[in-house]
C-alpha cells in the first residue's frame, strides 16, 4: 500500500471518529427527526395536574409536524410517567437520556418532583424545559439548561396578588397566609417585594400544608383587621380558612392563589356559595378555563383526542398550560438553525421573548432570568359564574444573585 493511501486511509478514520464524537455530543438528532423526551403524572392521585397538560403538549407537537416540521424535521417524541413523584420522574428523565438518547426535555407538573432532577440535568449538560411546575428551586439561582415556569413562578404568585389587592381595591393593610414550607417561603419573598413597591403593610401568618384546625391562625388574621385576605396556599387548607371566614362573619375581600384553584367547583361544594359573596380567584391564563380566548386551544384538544373529549372530566382544568413550554422549544429549535446543537438551543431560550396566545404574560427569559411568566388575571367567582376582571397584575420581584 502506498504512503498515500496510507494518509489518505488515516484521514477518512480520523474523518469518521471526528463525526461519531459529534454524533455523540448531539443525541435525538437525524436528517430527519428530532427526538424530545415528554413527562407529566399519567397515572396516580395527581394526575389531573399532567395527564391533559402532556396531550396538549404532544398535540402542538403534531400541529408542528404536519405543517413541516422544524427545517425539515419531524418531532419525534417519547412519552414517559413521572406520576408527581420525585423518585418517579428522575428515573424517567435518566431512561429518556441516557436509553433513548433525546436531544432535549420537556416536562415535570410538580415543582417538588422537577427539583429532584436540577443536579443530574445540570451534569448532563440536557436542555430542559418544565411543562407546568413552577420549579423555583432548579430555576434559582439560575443554571444554563433549566427553563420553566411558564405557568408562574412562586416567586411571582403572591406578588401579583399583592398588586391586585392594592390596586383593585386600594388595600393599604393585607393579611397574608401562607405555608410554612419551601414554597411558603419562595411566595413570601415576591409578596415582599411587590408590597414595597404598592406601599401595603403585609400581616403573614404562616400554616402548615396539613393543618385540620385553621381557627387560631384565622383569628390572628382577623385582629389585624386586613383590608382583604391572600390566601397562598393549597386547596384543602383554602377551602378551610375560607369556610371559617364564613362562619366568623368576615366579608372583606378574600383572593385565592393558583397553587387553591384546582376545581371552583369542588370548592363551591365544599364551603358554600355563601363563604362566597366576596371571592377572587388568580388566574394565570388569558381567560378563565374554557373561555373564549381560549376556545382555539379546547377546539385543537377536541380534535386531536375525540375520545377524551367526550368524556366529562376531560380535558382537565391545567389542560392548556402544556401549549406555552412547547411552543418554546419549538422556537428555540428553529432559532438554533438548519443545524441545532444544545448550546445553540440553549442560547436561544435564554432570549426568548414571546406572546403564547395561552398565558396572561408574555414569555421572557434573560440571562439571569429562568422564570417565563410574572403576571396574571384575577376572576370573580361566586360559586357558580366565573367573571374574569379587567387587567393584567405582574410580580415586580425578579432575581438578584446573593
Amino acid at each position: 500500500m502506498s504512503v498515500n493511501k496510507t494518509a489518505a486511509g488515516l484521514t477518512l478514520a480520523a474523518s469518521l471518529l471526528i463525526g461519531a464524537a459529534a454524533g455523540a455530543q448531539e443525541p435525538g438528532i437525524t436528517d430527519k427527526a428530532i427526538k424530545i423526551g415528554i413527562f407529566g403524572p399519567l397515572s396516580g392521585p395527581n394526575m389531573a395536574y399532567g395527564f391533559d397538560v402532556v396531550n396538549a403538549a404532544k398535540m402542538y407537537y403534531d400541529k408542528i409536524n404536519k405543517e413541516g416540521g422544524i427545517h425539515g424535521r419531524k418531532i419525534e417524541y417519547v412519552v414517559e410517567d413521572d406520576r408527581c413523584n420525585a423518585n418517579d420522574l428522575v428515573a424517567a428523565v435518566k431512561k429518556l437520556v441516557e436509553q433513548e438518547n433525546v436531544f432535549m426535555l420537556n416536562g415535570g407538573s410538580c415543582s417538588a418532583a422537577v427539583v429532584a432532577a436540577k443536579d443530574y440535568v445540570v451534569r448532563n449538560k440536557v436542555p430542559y424545559l418544565m411543562l407546568n411546575a413552577s420549579g423555583d428551586g432548579a430555576l434559582f439561582p439560575p443554571t444554563d439548561y433549566i427553563f420553566g415556569a411558564y405557568s408562574i413562578s412562586q416567586y411571582a404568585v403572591g406578588g401579583a396578588m399583592v398588586e391586585f389587592a392594592a390596586k383593585q381595591f386600594g388595600a393599604k393593610n393585607v393579611a397574608y397566609i401562607n405555608h410554612d414550607d419551601a414554597y411558603g417561603a419562595w411566595n413570601l419573598e415576591g409578596s415582599k417585594k411587590d408590597a414595597e413597591v404598592n406601599g401595603v403593610k403585609l400581616s403573614v401568618e404562616s400554616i402548615n400544608p396539613g393543618i385540620n384546625d385553621v381557627t387560631a391562625p384565622f383569628l390572628k388574621i382577623r385582629a389585624a383587621n386586613p383590608d382583604a385576605i391572600l390566601l397562598v396556599t393549597y386547596a384543602r387548607p383554602a377551602a378551610l380558612l375560607i369556610k371559617k371566614a364564613a362562619e366568623m362573619g368576615f366579608n372583606k375581600p378574600i383572593i385565592l392563589s393558583v397553587t387553591g384553584t384546582a376545581s371552583l367547583n369542588q370548592l363551591a361544594e365544599n364551603v358554600g356559595k355563601d363563604a362566597l359573596k366576596n371571592f377572587y380567584t388568580q388566574e394565570v391564563m388569558i381567560d378563565s378555563p374554557g373561555g373564549a380566548k381560549l376556545k382555539p386551544i379546547y377546539d385543537m384538544y377536541k380534535a386531536a383526542y375525540p375520545d377524551l373529549a367526550a368524556k366529562p372530566d376531560h380535558p382537565q382544568t391545567y389542560m392548556p398550560y402544556g401549549i406555552p413550554p412547547a411552543m418554546s422549544l419549538v422556537k428555540a429549535l428553529q432559532d438554533a438553525g438548519p443545524n441545532p446543537t444544545r448550546e445553540k438551543v440553549l442560547a436561544a431560550l435564554k432570549t426568548q421573548d414571546f406572546d403564547s396566545g395561552v398565558m396572561a404574560g408574555r414569555m421572557q427569559f434573560g440571562p439571569e432570568q429562568r422564570a417565563a411568566n410574572r403576571s396574571t388575571i384575577f376572576i370573580k367567582y361566586d360559586g357558580t359564574t366565573m367573571s374574569p376582571l379587567p387587567g393584567v397584575f405582574t410580580s415586580r420581584w425578579t432575581y438578584q444573585a446573593k
